[in-house]
């Protein structure tokens, strides 16, 4: 009897573990906070890749101005 009343009590402990998920309203907001930092991720990538454009137009810019003026340099000598 006893194994019985024990077999019984581990079934309802885990019918309660299992139906104890998050309710639909949980799940939607998790889902909006997902789709948040999802936004702000891609916001962020966004703006980095704006900023370094013009860096990378600078530094070829800055090669092109050291690599003409080197042919010049060595004429000097």
């Amino acid at each position: 009897m006893k194994k019985v009343l024990s077999i019984i009590a581990v079934a309802v402990l885990a019918t309660t573990f299992v139906a104890c998920g998050p309710s639909a309203e949980e799940k939607a907001k998790l889902e909006e906070r997902a789709k948040q930092i999802q936004d702000s991720i891609a916001t962020s990538i966004s703006e980095s890749m704006q900023t370094a454009e013009p860096a990378d137009s600078t530094a070829a810019a800055t090669t092109e101005t050291v690599a003409a003026a080197a042919p010049a340099a060595e004429a000097h000598k």
